[in-house]
């Protein structure tokens, strides 16, 4: 009986930590740049895009589909970026814990 009440209480407490992860996540950010700095995008820790800056010299009739190659690149880095961000704060929260290899955290 005591393991049990031990482990309701081992889930509570990280149910509780998964809870400030996630409002901690929230406010994360990362900036990914592509082309030497032309052009930066900014995600919040949900994947959302929240800023994009382009340099003016970027802009060029002829070069649209550079510039539109260049703001995938940047989405990508910052995409890496915010994962690896979340992937390090999801092992805080869950060391000692054994998940399964792969899953990935917050759902």
């Amino acid at each position: 009986m005591r393991d049990i009440m031990g482990l309701m209480s081992k889930a509570k407490e990280m149910q509780e930590k998964m809870q400030a992860m996630q409002a901690e996540i929230e406010t994360m950010t990362a900036d990914g740049t592509a082309g030497g700095g032309m052009v930066t995008v900014t995600l919040n820790g949900k994947g959302q895009m929240q800023a994009i800056k382009i340099d003016p010299s970027v802009f060029s009739e002829d070069d649209v589909e550079i510039l539109e190659d260049l703001v995938i690149a940047a989405h990508g880095d910052a995409k890496t970026k915010i994962e690896q961000l979340v992937q390090e704060k999801t092992q805080e929260v869950t060391a000692g814990l054994p998940l399964p290899p792969g899953m990935k955290l917050p759902f």
